[in-house]
């Protein structure tokens, strides 16, 4: 069994970030990201942290916009398309989840494409069906995801790949970008029949649902390569609480011929893609590329 480190692959990316950054200074223009938070949810803060310390890291600006959780779907509408016309914002994020109360879908929908780097918006979602040439501004988790892949070497033209959930935000845009790379692509779901007989078919297995030890060793082809990219908060035997993902990683690894560990794995390079999206964004607003 061999780590897939994303970790480690994504401080080489910011590395490279970091000078693509100062080359922009150079050139007069400042990335930035502008970021709405609404109210105080843990994970959500916990993510925002991260995003945060990576603009620091790479010199990209940051600011938050934060609201309580009363706040209205007009108002964060309001807020993004004042952003929209913002010449000095290159990125606008929406941290998710939004309270109830909020219609989520409507205040994505009034983030300009060009500074979609989420990679939420319908037309940035669509233009991915085309091919990888129109690749432009992809959901982060799911490029994190291709570029650790590729960074490792590991074959997708032609292999059995299996993606576990069928999110907006990872199943869905991830298995357009495997079938975008000539992979023969099973999507399964909650409502899947016997999930087991298609997980021991993937040469490459990736999860992402939200649940702690969903995919078990018995599931899982001798090996293959397992994405963890579940997030799961659970109590470990000291009472205290730790992050884990969707396979049960001690038996899985033993299987796996290379795997994801969680944390560490594809989490920092959701945050590294967001980074690249905001430096693309920046650099495609000013004519660069």
């Amino acid at each position: 069994m061999n780590l897939i480190e994303g970790r480690k692959v994504s401080k080489e990316i910011l590395l490279k970030l970091k000078d693509q950054v100062s080359g922009l200074i150079n050139k007069h223009i400042h990335p930035k990201l502008a970021v709405i938070l609404v109210g105080q949810n843990p994970a959500s803060l916990s993510y925002i942290r991260q995003k945060q310390k990576a603009c620091s890291d790479t010199g990209i600006e940051w600011e938050q916009f934060d609201y309580d959780e009363e706040v209205t779907t007009e108002q964060l509408a309001s807020k993004v398309h004042s952003l929209n016309e913002d010449p000095d914002i290159h990125g606008i994020l929406v941290q998710l989840p939004l309270p109830k109360n909020v219609y989520a879908p409507e205040v994505l929908k009034a983030i300009e494409p060009k500074k979609d780097v989420d990679g939420f918006t319908a037309y940035n979602l669509g233009k991915m069906f085309l091919s990888t040439e129109f690749e432009h501004l992809t959901p982060c988790t799911p490029m994190g995801v291709i570029q650790l892949l590729e960074y490792y070497k590991v074959p997708i033209k032609g292999q059995e790949v299996v993606v576990v959930g069928h999110s907006n935000i990872v199943g869905k845009p991830l298995a357009t970008m495997l079938l975008n790379r000539d992979a023969t692509v099973t999507v399964c779901h909650v409502h899947t029949k016997d999930l087991a007989s298609h997980t021991k078919r993937a040469d490459i297995l990736c999860v992402a649902v939200g649940k702690a030890n969903l995919i078990t060793a018995e599931m899982v082809k001798e090996g293959a390569v397992v994405i963890d990219i579940g997030v799961n908060r659970i109590k470990g035997a000291d009472g205290k609480e730790k992050l884990v993902g969707d396979c049960d990683f001690e038996n899985v690894s033993k299987k796996a011929g290379m795997i994801t560990p969680v944390p560490g794995g594809v989490g920092p390079m959701t945050v590294a893609c967001l980074m690249e999206n905001t430096v693309k964004s920046a650099k495609r607003l000013n004519n660069l590329t």
